[in-house]
Order: structure tokens, then sequence, then C-alpha cells
């Protein structure tokens, strides 16, 4: 998705429209790239949001209020210090580069009347928030750039502003077609969609892969293009002015998922059948919508990556525990060979000698067999056979406190790997916070993570209706695994869970005591879905009336025991699982 200057030239319209001439009456910086502009007017306070991130640079208004850091960084206190009270009263935008220049009139320390300009550069990993004064001098800018990172440009406190070199490209505002389409068709050796967007100044790959759609139905070659294609370039580069120069609806693309993918201020209809489209009439509106999602969505996979993280590595240091304490278990098995030696060494202590390495003694355990024994030569017989007796009984206690701590490590590992499979299947920012929440109060988290920080909203399970009527809900993450098949399920409901995988609870809700069969294979396929063997076939599923789970006491989330089941082979069906669901 590229934020062009076509759509930057109307959501400039728009600021003119509602914010010139407004004061400025706060500044926040809510995060290490974001500015926020409380402009007063007439019609009372917009809040003019700016983004000089890399992977999503924008400028626009806002209606929600994010919340200011206790301590303002230090760009935020200059931007108070020069631009709190001024007024904004103009704004300037060179040609459709995706540049633009707010001019405000600030009032200096000595009182004197002042312009200053606030520069928002929307060029990709080179977005910057630039404040200059009257005589074109940087002020300073949110991201320094200094010779190290571009010998070309440098963007420095005490230096002249130079504005970005200009792109030897075409406007749509200053340009009729016939200019544009001449300059395209030069282009001869370029596909259509390159030569558009190499000619056009201000617009989107997706606009110029537009253009090209409409005049090919795909992609060619601007040799290759037809008489008849000439003609439908002409009235397609036509339409793109229109649309450029006049106010009119402007377009948000969504995929299959319904998230959403592109915006432009031009008609796409290149995905038609693949993505849907939304329309708007403010771009403010439409960029908050955009990006109130897929900030949400960054943020939950930067969360989710971090829990991924720190779950792959307590189950691989679950592995190394349960694998060095089994190699100490099996250390202990010769135990009773140590028992032996000692007992051996005692009996015969009196034809023993200090200073030896090996006693060989008779064995009247098995036919008076002559058995070498390794010793210390430091030491006396019975020295020895006490070593051995030490070796003996440190093994014996040793065996019950590593059976016991490998039986609770793997129960822990297994915990763990459930956690994997949530991690996996989460799909919001909560659903990451609420597992996170789930590991600290299991202890995994260390003491010091704060608990404020884990906002998260408790939600119901998932919900489907089968075919047949019945109510099929699937738990989200342990805790919830654990409510849903313990206290929200009736005795006679029916409880699914796949066999050996870990996976989401199922329980569906029973009819007067009673479970259909269909019921019961589409709620198995649906259990499939939301398991580890979500991409797998031919899972097995066990299903069991609620009243037969057990709950062993001192267990993990999500943990349950039961004896009488039955087990159904079922495939994980992503299309039945988006027919049955209940949004």
């Amino acid at each position: 998705m590229a934020l062009d200057g076509i759509f930057l030239s109307k959501i400039r319209n728009e600021i003119i429209s509602n914010a010139l001439g407004g004061r400025v009456d706060r500044i926040i910086q809510p995060r290490k790239e974001e500015i926020i502009l409380f402009l007063r007017g007439k019609d009372g306070v917009k809040k003019l949001y700016i983004c000089p991130s890399a992977n999503a640079p924008r400028i626009h208004f806002i209606e929600s209020s994010p919340a200011a850091p206790p301590n303002a960084p230090m760009f935020c206190m200059l931007l108070r210090k020069y631009l709190s009270g001024a007024i904004l009263f103009d704004i300037e935008q060179r040609g459709t580069d995706r540049v633009l220049e707010l001019t405000f009139s600030a009032t200096s320390e000595i009182g004197d009347k002042v312009k200053l300009k606030l520069i928002i550069e929307i060029m990709g990993k080179c977005s910057n928030i630039i404040l200059v004064d009257s005589s074109g001098v940087i002020i300073d800018a949110i991201k320094r750039v200094p010779v190290s990172v571009s010998s070309i440009r440098q963007i420095l406190p005490k230096l002249p502003y130079c504005p970005p070199e200009k792109q030897n490209k075409l406007s749509l505002l200053s340009n009729n077609e016939n200019e544009l389409f001449s300059a395209i068709l030069e282009k001869k050796n370029m596909l259509l969609s390159k030569a558009v967007l190499a000619c056009i100044e201000g617009i989107s790959p997706v606009v110029s892969r537009e253009i090209s759609y409409l005049v090919t139905g795909y992609d060619d070659y601007v040799s290759a293009i037809t008489d008849s294609q000439i003609l439908l370039l002409l009235s397609a580069l036509g339409r793109l002015r229109e649309y450029a120069a006049e106010d009119r609806e402007l377009f948000l693309l969504f995929d299959k998922d319904k998230r959403p993918k592109d915006i432009s201020f031009f008609p796409i209809k290149q995905y038609e059948g693949e993505y849907t489209v939304q329309t708007f009439s403010s771009p403010s509106e439409l960029l908050e919508s955009f990006y109130s999602e897929r900030d949400e969505q960054n943020r939950m996979n930067a969360r989710g990556k971090e829990l991924l993280r720190l779950t792959n590595g307590l189950i691989e240091r679950a592995r190394r525990k349960i694998t060095n304490q089994t190699r100490e278990l099996e250390e202990c098995a010769n135990m009773d060979q140590w028992k032996l030696y000692g007992e051996l060494i005692t009996n015969n202590a009196y034809s023993l000698t200090k200073g030896s390495s090996i006693y060989t003694v008779l064995n009247y355990y098995d036919e008076m067999k002559p058995v070498s024994i390794e010793v210390d030569p430091a030491l006396s017989p019975m020295e020895n056979a006490n070593r051995y007796y030490r070796k003996y009984r440190k093994a014996k206690t040793a065996k019950g406190i590593l059976t016991d701590l490998i039986e609770k490590k793997e129960e822990e590992l297994n915990y763990l790997e459930t956690v994997l499979d949530e991690i996996e299947r989460a799909k919001t920012d909560n659903e990451i916070l609420l597992i996170r929440e789930e590991l600290f109060s299991g202890g995994f988290l260390k003491k010091g993570s704060s608990r404020k920080k884990l906002q998260a909203k408790e939600i119901p399970p998932l919900k489907f209706v089968t075919d047949d009527g019945y109510t099929v809900l699937v738990g989200r993450n342990n805790i919830q695994n654990d409510k849903l098949s313990l206290k929200m399920a009736g005795g006679n409901d029916m409880w699914l869970h796949t066999q050996h995988f870990p996976g989401s609870h199922v329980i569906i809700t029973a009819k007067n005591g009673k479970v259909s069969d269909l019921a019961i294979e589409q709620a198995a396929s649906i259990a499939a879905y939301y398991s580890k063997a979500g991409n797998g076939s031919l899972v097995p599923v066990d299903y069991t009336p609620v009243k037969l789970l057990k709950k062993p006491h001192g267990s993990r989330p999500g943990k349950v025991v039961y004896h009488e089941y039955f087990t159904i082979i079922t495939n994980p069906d992503e299309e039945l699982v988006k027919k049955l669901k209940v949004d």
C-alpha cells in the first residue's frame, strides 16, 4: 500500500477545509514516530495525526485519542516550544509530490510574529517531519539525517532545508490526457503499467496497474498496444484526471479475510472476485479505518512473535531438562550393582589390601564367579566399600526424585505445546494478551513483567451452529478451555478433543440430553481444525459426555482426564468452519 501524491492532495484539501486558521492547542507524541497536533478552530478541536514511519507514513485527521506518555520526547518538547498557540494559515504541496508544507504564524520568545513551516515528507523510509524557520533553516527533525546516512541530502539543525529532488514526471492536475498519452507511448519497451508509473507524478503502483488493466485486461508492452486499445488508454487517462482533480469517493480494498489491503483515489477493478471495496468520502476516515486495523494486526504480530519466541524457548528448555534428567535416571540403573560391590568388598575386606586399583573377589550370588571391581587405591577396602554404598543410596534417592521430576517436566512440556498451538492460532491482539496473562499466572513470565501492560479483555468462546441446529463452542486458550468444559458445559453436553494433538476443547450443547451424530461429525471436524493437526488429515478426535471429565488436582490449565470415550476419524474442513461459524 502506498499513500500517493494525488491522495495526499485530497488530504491537503480536507485539512484546508477543516483546520485552516486553527490554533495549536496541544501537541503530543504517543510513540516514537507519531505526532498529533490538536488544532482548535470554530468547529472545535481537530486532531491532526502525522506519522513518518518507514512502512506506513501518513498525515490525516483522527477521531481516536491516543494517550500521551508521562514524559514527552525531545522533539515533542521542541514542537511545543515553537508551535504552541501558533495559527495554521497555509498548506502547500509542490505539484503532486508527497510533501506537505504546513505554515504557521507563531510568536517568538521576545513577542515577535514569526512564520514557521512544519514539512511533512511522505517518502517511504525517507519520510520525516521537519521544523523550518522563516529563513528556510532547519530547526530540527524527528529523524535527523547526517552525512553518514546520506551524502546527497542532510537533515540536521542549522542546515538550510533542501526539498527532495523533483521527479521528471507529468502532473494529472496541470497536464491534459493527450500530453500524458504521448509521454506513455514513448516508453515502447516498458510494460504499460510501468510506463504509466514512470510518466505520471503522484500515483501509486495499484493505480498504474489499474490503467493497464482497463486498457489490456492484464498488462502488456506499450509497443504491443493496438489501435482500439489506444482509444481505451485515452479514455482511462481522462477518467484518471477527473478523479484526481475532483472531490470524488475514495476506495479501500479488503481481501477475502476482510483485512484491509490497499487504498486508491481511483476505482479498482483488477481484483474483482478476490477483493471487496468500501467507499469513503473523507480521506481521513478511510486512512484511520485502514491503519487502525492494520496497526492492531502489526502490534498483534509483534506481541505474537515475542510470545512465540518465549514459548519456544521454554519448550526447548523443558526438553533439555527432560533429556538430562533421563540420562541421570539411566545412570541409576547400576545402583544394585554398586550395592553388590559394597557388600562383596565388605565380606572380603580381610583378604584385600590398600593400594590396589582393582579388587578381584568371588560373587557368591552367581555361582562363586570371580568379579573385578574398580576401586580407589588411596582408600582402604572398607572405605571403598562405603564409597559404593554411598553411590547406591544416592542413586536410590535420586531415582525416586528424578522419576517424579521427569513426570512433572513432561506434563509442563505438554502444556507449553498447547500454549504454542494457541499462539499460532490467535487472530487478535486481545487473544495474544490473554495467552500472555495465562503464562504470567502459570509463573512462566518473570516477576518483573508488568501486569499493568496486560490489558486483555475477556472474550467469549468461538461459536458455531451445526446444520441440524446444535450449538458448538470452542475454547480460545487453556484457561477458557477449563471454564468451558468444567463450568459452562452441562453434564449431558458432548466434549471433543483431538487425540494426541494439542488443541481447543470443543463442546456440543445437548438438546433434551441428546446430541446428534451429524453434530458430532461436524464438531469433530471443527475440533481437528482448531488443533495442532489443523493442516493434516485423518485426525482422531475423542468425544465423551462432559459428566465423565475429571480435572486432576493441581494440574495445568486445560488438563482434563477421561476413561470412557469414543473416537472418530475426521479431516479439518476450513469451508465447513466458515459456513458454521457465528460472527
